[in-house]
């Protein structure tokens, strides 16, 4: 037999074979390759319940007729009032402790504007979602911002048509800041109140140099119009000594509701229920619950 002269041809032909065998087969397999797991979405995080004070004051009928009682009350009595042109004014004047006298001043009535003319559902419902009381910067925005946001309290745009044909005028008082008077009077005219002048019909913290107090706006208001209705949702819109900051809250109690303010509420003082802020939410268990009331159920 015939030797072959070029073996290394045959086994290489016998390798190629192999080899492309193996590339046949791989081809045909598939790989499967496994993606990392993606990344589970965060859970979401539950929004904040809705404080009990703001569940009652916006939102329940209790509160929406509570307010619409004290607007009927006050307008009920502003009426009378006008007609019978009263001697003296229900602003108190601090430094003699009497009413400011009439006179011929004509007639007005005075009003804080948060709480009692406008509910703030905008702002507080921002606090309520991130946790927070108040925050002043938010608030200032607010003032410049919240035209169209506010809503006239229930019975406040039917007040103030009555009191304003009766030729009685409206006028806010309010710690809103002199500094965004632009921005409180557009916002109480959306709301659909009418119109409030700074410096006429409408007073604002930082128009003297008392603060927050608004005794002497008061006494600047009474200076120029027999007062005969005043209306706000905290003690310091009727006096502001009711908030001296050392007082427990059954002694500022005591204080509001004794001679001779006890026979004003209701009577030329209209208060309106506000459990959501301001002086009247403080005071621990030993400041609320006196020691005589003390009782615990038997074990």
């Amino acid at each position: 037999m015939r030797s072959d002269p070029l073996p290394w041809r045959r086994q290489g032909r016998a390798a190629f074979t192999t080899l492309l065998g193996a590339f046949a087969l791989s081809a045909c397999t598939t790989t499967i390759v496994e993606s990392p797991a993606a990344p589970a979405a965060p859970a979401a995080v539950p929004a904040p319940s809705v404080p009990m004070g703001q569940q009652w004051l916006y939102g329940s009928a209790e509160g929406a007729i509570s307010v619409r009682q004290t607007y009927s009350q006050l307008t009920a009595y502003a009426l009378a009032k006008a007609k019978a042109r009263p001697a003296d004014s229900v602003i108190i004047d601090e430094t003699t402790g009497k009413p400011f006298a009439c006179g011929d001043k004509p007639l007005a009535a005075v009003f804080d504007a948060d709480e009692t003319l406008i509910w703030n559902i905008g702002p507080m419902r921002w606090f309520a979602l991130t946790g927070k009381e108040f925050d002043a910067k938010t608030w200032d925005q607010w003032e410049k911002t919240g035209t169209g946001k506010a809503v006239a309290m229930p019975g406040a745009l039917e007040a103030m048509a009555a009191l304003r044909a009766a030729g009685i005028t409206p006028i806010a008082n309010t710690n809103r800041s002199a500094v965004n008077a632009a921005g409180s009077e557009q916002t109480l005219a959306a709301a659909g109140l009418g119109a409030f002048k700074h410096g006429e019909t409408l007073f604002l913290m930082g128009d003297d140099a008392t603060g927050s107090s608004k005794d002497q706006r008061r006494a600047t208001i009474a200076a120029r119009w027999c007062v005969i209705a005043m209306a706000g949702d905290q003690l310091g819109d009727f006096r502001n000594g009711f908030n001296k900051p050392e007082q427990p809250p059954l002694a500022r109690r005591t204080l509001a509701t004794a001679a001779p303010y006890d026979g004003l509420w209701g009577n030329g003082w209209f208060l309106f229920a506000n459990p959501v802020y301001g002086p009247s939410i403080r005071g621990g268990y030993d400041d609320i619950f006196p020691a005589e009331t003390h009782w615990e159920p038997q074990q």
